[in-house]
């Protein structure tokens, strides 16, 4: 018998179908096609998708933008701990992404990027010199961006940054070993085998002769108890190497801190750092 009890679990149950799929369908949301541009709000600031190079890409208009039409590049993770971001953004800064995860620094990312950062100033005229910031893994295309082209960075924030591929994902000093991600990244980079990888050069700790010539400025928020990217196997290399070298860098350390969470709950040091160094 089609009781009104049962006629209600059936409709409860349609109901329940009708907001699994509506969710999965918004969760599943494609990006923007090439060539469309589809704009939304982030923050409070437009915010506009698009693709360049086969690649998902935004970028966020300040209400004004500054002289100089400048920009801070998020090589990973937008949108995670977006206080800086928020507050340049603010003060007429663009803030950029181009999606190039699990590429981790390697050529083929800066390829990517290359053609971004072309696109970024024709399309829009922001500046040649961006703020390049490398959150956890985003460090390694940060500072192997700013070795290829010392000449289109204003300044680094990195915010735990793997400097050191053997560390993370590799795990082959006190680093936490990630199998998939250490998998892919030798993939990436043409690794045949471990040894080839020990027998690597190109990490960002063996690139500081070419970043102190180059006087980019740096800064570097770091757990000090970070487990997963250990500060002294990564930027406290970058900034002995650096240093020895002539050029001294800043290190902001959080005592007791893991690798997360990262940025700084008031992120005004970053912000007047960023200002300091921006190319006029």
């Amino acid at each position: 018998m089609f009781t009104l009890k049962a006629m209600n679990r059936r409709r409860f149950a349609l109901l329940f179908v009708a907001l699994l799929l509506t969710g999965l369908c918004r969760a599943q949301q494609p990006p923007a096609e090439a060539g469309a541009v589809r704009k939304s709000v982030w923050n409070g600031f437009e915010r506009l998708d698009f693709q360049v190079d086969g690649r998902a890409c935004l970028l966020i208009l300040p209400k004004t933008p500054a002289p100089g039409r400048p920009w801070i590049w998020r090589t990973e993770f937008f949108g995670h701990e977006p206080q800086a971001d928020i507050a340049l953004v603010a003060q007429g800064f663009h803030a950029a992404y181009m999606d190039v995860q699990n590429m981790y620094g390697a050529p083929v990312a800066i390829a990517h990027m290359e053609k971004f950062h072309a696109h970024l100033k024709a399309e829009f005229q922001l500046s040649a010199r961006p703020v390049l910031e490398g959150f956890s893994r985003g460090g390694l295309f940060a500072l192997n961006w700013a070795v290829a082209h010392p000449d289109l960075v204003s300044s680094l924030y990195l915010d735990a940054p793997v400097c050191d591929f053997k560390s993370w994902p590799a795990g082959w000093g006190k680093g936490k070993h990630s199998p998939g991600d250490w998998a892919g990244c030798r993939k990436i980079y043409g690794l045949e085998s471990d040894d080839a990888a020990r027998a690597f050069k190109g990490n960002p700790i063996d690139q500081c002769e070419a970043l102190a010539k180059a006087k980019i400025p740096m800064l570097a928020v770091c757990g000090e108890a970070d487990e997963v990217v250990p500060l002294a196997e990564n930027f406290a290399l970058i900034k002995e190497r650096c240093e020895k070298l002539g050029w001294p860098v800043t290190l902001i350390s959080k005592p007791g801190v893991g690798h997360h969470p990262h940025s700084l709950r008031d992120p005004a040091p970053i912000v007047a750092f960023v200002l300091k160094h921006t190319a006029k």
